[in-house]
């Protein structure tokens, strides 16, 4: 029998299936040479996923998955990483200088440049989710990663997405009480309700998103499509390499964005529908104009945010027929573009944030002009 095994193992033409041998020589303790000679050239099928026994037969969770930059377009994946690293440098750089803007600047600490802080902190927070993996595809074409770590991309991904819809609502109701009771704006609005609302957006992004990385670790996933579709972990994306019924995360994914982004859309709307009441009682048409000039910088931050998030609600729904490329372009821009237009829109209208942050730059070019300066002197 051993002999007949060797002669078999010996045919290097022969596609030697492992499932096949185990089943064929279940004396041999053949299992181990399998781990050894086969699994190295499977570096995502473990031990788990061979039929060691009739209960758990079926189930098989991978130990990694594969990650993907832009189908077709691999070739040049180097010459794609140039405006991919030129976004991811604009959205760092420019959140980072309004948080020292506001920061430093004492006549920002008001509740609407609070806000903005926020909204800075969770585009800062969602570029870097996405770029250590994004960037290792298209530079090192290093596309493998771990089913916990995804997990926990996933987790953070689609929280500080969360956070976002609602700093945004948190912005409109700002823009509400400035525009409809001015007088009252600083007495409603302190610091322990902003502090309060900036500790219950970040709960309810928690809460909201916690049970959905457990529903997804109970799934018996299929060994045939642990690829991705993207080069990080969506929920939906990930749910659908499952080999199991996933209409609980269907329904729990659905809740979630019912919840949060629908909510929250709604209640934007709702603001500005009251906003724009109010706007039309004014008698001056000059006190229209300068009250709605305050909320622009808010409605096109509203529009980048909400804009691909509808378009990626549509493509995972209703594109399935879709060109890979255009599922990984639009899920591109929901996660990139508004953390790169945000400091733009708001340094370009807000007079106030654009001079902060030019003072800023200023301090750190004589900061850094004396440091020049001290150094050469220090080596004379």
């Amino acid at each position: 029998m051993s002999m007949v095994f060797s002669e078999i193992l010996m045919k290097k033409s022969v596609d030697i299936d492992p499932v096949f041998c185990l089943n064929l020589f279940p004396k041999f303790k053949v299992v181990s040479y399998f781990e050894k000679h086969f699994l190295p050239e499977r570096p995502f099928l473990s031990i788990m996923s061979l039929p060691q026994s009739k209960d758990n037969r079926s189930f098989f969770q991978p130990s990694a998955f594969l990650l993907i930059g832009i189908p077709g377009l691999e070739a040049v994946h180097g010459w794609l990483s140039i405006p991919f690293c030129s976004m991811y440098t604009l959205a760092l750089t420019g959140n980072f200088l309004i948080l020292l803007a506001v920061r430093r600047t004492p006549s920002l600490h008001q509740p609407m440049y609070y806000f903005l802080s926020m909204l800075a902190l969770t585009d800062l927070g969602l570029t870097l989710c996405t770029l250590p993996t994004t960037l290792a595809v298209l530079w090192f074409d290093y596309r493998h990663i771990a089913f916990d770590a995804c997990l926990v991309q996933m987790f953070f991904l689609h929280s500080f997405s969360v956070v976002e819809s609602s700093v945004l609502l948190a912005m409109s109701f700002d823009r509400f009480v400035a525009i409809s009771n001015p007088l009252r704006y600083a007495s409603v609005l302190t610091n322990s309700v902003i502090g309060r609302i900036g500790l219950a957006i970040v709960t309810r992004a928690t809460v909201s998103l916690f049970p959905v990385p457990f529903l997804l670790k109970r799934l018996n996933f299929c060994p045939e499509k642990i690829q991705l579709s993207h080069s990080f972990c969506f929920h939906a994306d990930m749910m659908k390499r499952a080999c199991a019924d996933i209409t609980v995360n269907v329904l729990y994914g659905l809740y979630v964005v019912l919840s949060t982004g629908f909510v929250d859309s709604l209640l934007i709307v709702l603001s500005y529908g009251l906003i724009l009441h109010t706007v039309i009682g004014l008698a001056s048409p000059r006190e229209r104009t300068r009250a709605l000039n305050t909320c622009v910088s808010h409605i096109l931050a509203v529009l980048v945010f909400y804009i691909p998030v509808i378009g990626v609600s549509i493509i995972h729904r209703f594109g399935r027929h879709a060109p890979p490329i255009v599922h990984s372009l639009v899920a591109y821009i929901y996660l990139i573009v508004p953390p790169v237009l945000n400091p733009i829109i708001y340094s370009v209208k807000s007079k106030h944030i654009r001079e902060a942050i030019i003072s800023v730059l200023h301090s750190f070019s004589l900061l850094q002009a004396n440091q020049t300066i001290w150094n050469w002197i220090k080596s004379i």
